[in-house]
């Protein structure tokens, strides 16, 4: 399961379309918010079901978030067990260094610049390929997004 954390609701279904073309067949919850966050992976309040709401095996966060941003989320995890089974990926818009060191420091495993393309997907399912579940290559071949006219290669 990937927990996506990101508070734009464009920039979530364009990280999510990318994942589907991909081949990426994990299933994704999306928050808007670092206190979100917190309380998916924590299963608590409205995400206790882990039927309804399974613990991810990716979390795809964006640094810039209201209330606890993605840094604060990181420094969190940092000091909790559950930090070990999460692939942490951190998305932005922004090309700032000295965060994006600090995002290393704090865990994260890679640093996706917003817009991502399907490439960089690809790149993170070959570095970490037991966190992925996906769709065989033929099958991505065959499946284009809805009001995708180019040809298939």
């Amino acid at each position: 399961m990937i927990l996506l954390a990101e508070d734009s609701q464009d920039d979530a279904e364009a990280v999510r379309a990318i994942l589907r073309r991909a081949g990426v067949m994990n299933a994704i919850q999306t928050v808007t918010d670092g206190d979100q966050t917190v309380s998916y992976i924590e299963g608590e309040g409205k995400y206790a079901d882990r039927e309804r709401f399974p613990f991810p095996r990716v979390l795809l966060l964006d640094l810039v978030m209201p209330r606890f941003d993605g840094l604060q989320v990181l420094e969190w995890l940092k000091v909790h067990p559950q930090r070990e089974q999460v692939l942490v990926i951190v998305l932005t818009g922004h090309h700032d260094m000295n965060r994006m060191h600090l995002a290393y420091a704090l865990g994260a495993k890679s640093f996706l610049t917003k817009p991502c393309q399907i490439e960089d997907i690809q790149n993170l399912m070959r570095a970490y390929p037991l966190y992925w579940s996906t769709r065989s290559v033929q099958e991505c071949r065959l499946q284009k997004p809805a009001g995708d006219n180019s040809a298939t290669v």
